[in-house]
């Protein structure tokens, strides 16, 4: 069979001939894949940059997908760490971490979807006590996950969404998706401005990390009306930098409460429990993400377009 192997950390993968998988046990079986996303979370898989990364090589990418199984049924599956990914023509899945999807369902939205809404949807249901009419701050809600979090956001009763990010363009989308608020990170001046906005927000999704967000949590702590209220920060991502340091003020001046979420602070039982509602909305059609297929073969030319607005699902 044909995939898509990656054989050096630092150049895109290779549309090479392979062994085709072999389940190993009774609970794992051989899918046709359909359709696999080109998330950010694969490409760090790729690059090595992940923090579960091994350093093992070649690996296949692809961390999730949608296949279809020998008696026909399509099912969206998640796949634990391994070299032996989802962009191929086949892989193994364990039946525990897949769902067979309902009629109709698109497999492209699926497996374009699934990913970027699973971050936030996981960080509200699952690492927090959310409350419908609580306010939410999406900082990095201009990237793909950031603007599928301002949908869920509001699907999950958030009073008012605020989405800050640094492209205007994608910035006025993400009003149309449904934030009361939006703010562009490109000055000093419009990060105090959002502090100010944002000064006592419920929850915060955090995409960015790094510098600015030691600036918006500094800011919010110094503006906050009622400092005893709670403020829960979630960490998702690291678009901005894979550090931040936390002002020790914002931690005592306000009742500030920091949490991750992400592959392993969530146990998988947990994330497979999510799976159904997830597919349902998806298919649904209430959630809004443009998709572009690219094949497989194409992998090595499509893998460094990153400018792209829709999300990239490669189909064998």
């Amino acid at each position: 069979m044909y995939a898509a192997v990656v054989s050096s950390f630092d150049k895109p993968p290779a549309y090479r001939e392979i062994p085709s998988p072999v389940p190993q046990t009774g609970d794992e079986l051989i899918v046709d894949v359909v359709a696999s996303g080109l998330h950010r979370r694969v490409r760090s898989q790729a690059d090595g940059s992940h923090y579960t990364s091994s350093g093992e090589l070649p690996l296949i990418p692809g961390i999730d997908g949608v296949g279809r199984a020998a008696d026909g049924t399509l099912r969206y599956f998640v796949l634990p760490d391994t070299t032996m990914g989802a962009m191929a023509e086949q892989t193994v899945i364990d039946q525990r971490r897949s769902l067979v999807l309902p009629d109709g369902a698109d497999p492209i939205l699926v497996a374009a979807a699934m990913n970027p809404m699973m971050s936030s949807w996981i960080a509200l249901r699952q690492r927090i006590d959310f409350e419908p009419g609580q306010s939410v701050l999406i900082l990095g809600a201009t990237g793909s996950s950031g603007r599928m979090a301002v949908q869920v956001a509001k699907r999950l009763g958030a009073g008012e969404v605020i989405g800050a990010g640094r492209d205007a363009q994608r910035l006025a989308a993400v009003s149309e998706l449904g934030a009361d608020t939006t703010v562009r990170l490109d000055s000093a001046a419009a990060v105090d401005d959002l502090a100010r906005i944002a000064r006592d927000v419920d929850v915060v999704i955090d995409y960015l990390w790094g510098p600015i967000t030691a600036e918006v949590m500094a800011g919010i702590a110094s503006n906050r009306t009622e400092p005893g209220k709670p403020l829960t920060w979630i960490e998702i991502g690291s678009v901005a930098g894979a550090s931040t340091e936390i002002p020790s003020a914002a931690l005592r001046a306000m009742r500030l409460q920091i949490v991750g979420s992400g592959q392993g602070s969530v146990p998988a039982r947990d994330i497979l429990a999510e799976l159904p509602a997830l597919a349902t909305e998806i298919s649904g059609g209430g959630f809004q993400l443009d998709a572009r297929t690219v094949p497989l073969a194409d992998v090595a030319a499509a893998w460094n377009d990153t400018d792209a607005e829709a999300r990239i699902v490669f189909t064998p």
